[in-house]
């Protein structure tokens, strides 16, 4: 894909459902009881990996990607059968952490794999809590990473504290609480996305959040429960997609977006604030909720950027959308500062330096840290090839700083945005 520089980006768009409340929707509705149906289903690489598995363990799922809809045929908590293979998550960080919960209290054996770039990131986080709920996972290779291999066990309650907070761990132990003799439940050093705890509720599971007094620490916790109950579920637009239509509408000259019915639950919103402490023109249309998740339509209008330190509690809430805030850094003036995210390190490429190498490249005056970054912004950016490691983020993040740079911008590698957004440059070009 080859991009120029550009001004007056107007209109409406609508972004697809949400990933991660996507997965959730199939896997949950899996071992439930009776129908689910899911209306804006997104129709990513990711999550048609978690349909896959599913449909690998005897789960009947129907799906019309044409009209966003899928209907999962639930055949509750101990209705899933053993695999004839290997289940295939692809490049699915959330479906390899999440279903190792659900399949860590199953009576048959199963083994999890995925492509290169998955079978490389570090899954030692929920090999051993799930060890220590007396679960049989192993890493084959021994090396912490998958390839998985799971055999029966009878599960455990227990009280993690997780020394990350992390929604794929917190999720992955939730489920597996579902099959333990107890009550299990998560403390996290500052609440990661909730949708998990949201939609189990939703479901039918004893669950409750609690936060300590004094403390940024949350608690999550769930009992076991006999029955999990199908829901008709219509997703919300992915907060993540929508952030690059938010940097584009803030950063393009003379732009003014809506983008709508768009997921604001404030656990994954902090793009918004970090907008607005930038000097972002951002207003919220239409608040509402649906099935305990906020949603809007958000207003985005071309504004003077100035830097600002990302740090703490907000990182959890945004660490998808770094890579694009990172952008939007380095045409703001003044300094930007981001601390706190380590965890940028494992996501599918290591994002601190496929973000800090490819600003340099196009002119950005940009520093990695051991935990972020300091971008020095107001730099002229150039176009340059873009070098994404197959990672959607990246792609899409530097799609919309090619909008702000002088000369063409190659974005090599760009159909990794089916993803999480395979209509990423159709929604784009909507705008011109």
């Amino acid at each position: 894909m080859e991009l120029c520089s550009m001004s007056g980006l107007k209109g409406k768009v609508t972004i697809p459902g949400d990933k991660s409340i996507s997965h959730r929707c199939v896997m949950f509705g899996s071992i439930a009881n009776g129908t689910t149906e899911i209306h804006n289903f997104l129709s990513g690489a990711d999550c048609l990996a978690t349909i896959r598995c599913f449909s690998t363990l005897g789960i009947e799922i129907e799906t019309d990607l044409s009209q966003s809809k899928v209907i999962v045929h639930g055949k509750g908590l101990h209705g899933l059968n053993a695999p004839s293979s290997i289940l295939d998550v692809g490049n699915s960080g959330t479906t390899t952490r999440l279903i190792s919960g659900i399949l860590a209290g199953q009576p048959f054996n199963s083994e999890l794999s995925g492509d290169e770039s998955l079978n490389s990131r570090p899954m030692k986080r929920i090999i051993e809590p799930l060890t220590s709920m007396g679960a049989n996972i192993a890493s084959v290779l021994q090396n912490g990473c998958a390839p998985l291999y799971i055999t029966p066990a009878q599960l455990h309650g227990i009280h993690y504290d997780s020394p990350v907070a992390s929604a794929q761990v917190k999720s992955c132990l939730l489920l597996a609480g579902l099959y333990a003799d107890g009550e299990t439940s998560v403390t996290e050093p500052s609440l990661s996305r909730n949708h998990t705890e949201l939609m189990l509720r939703e479901f039918g599971a004893d669950i409750r959040s609690t936060y300590e007094i004094g403390s940024t620490k949350a608690t999550a916790s769930i009992r076991p429960c006999t029955d999990l109950y199908g829901q008709k579920i219509t997703v919300p637009g992915d907060i993540s997609s929508a952030a690059y239509f938010i940097a584009a509408g803030l950063i393009v000259p003379d732009s003014e977006i809506l983008i709508e019915n768009t997921g604001i639950n404030p656990t994954r919103a902090g793009i918004l604030k970090v907008c607005e402490d930038m000097g972002g023109d951002i207003t919220l249309l239409n608040e509402r909720t649906e099935g305990g998740e906020k949603i809007a339509d958000i207003l985005v209008r071309t504004s003077k950027l100035h830097g600002t330190t990302i740090e703490g509690d907000i990182i959890p809430t945004l660490i998808d959308e770094i890579p694009v805030i990172a952008v939007m850094a380095a045409v703001a003036d003044g300094t930007t500062v981001i601390k706190d995210a380590a965890e940028l390190k494992v996501k599918e490429t290591d994002r601190i330096e496929t973000v800090t190498d490819n600003l340099k490249a196009m002119g950005a005056d940009v520093t990695p840290t051991d935990d972020g970054m300091i971008i020095h912004g107001g730099n002229p950016l150039h176009g340059t090839s873009i070098h994404t490691l197959l990672d959607h983020r990246i792609a899409m993040a530097f799609s919309i700083a090619a909008l702000v740079a002088e000369g063409n911008t190659k974005i090599l590698d760009s159909k990794c945005v089916d993803v999480s957004y395979p209509t990423f440059y159709d929604t784009f070009e909507a705008l011109l």
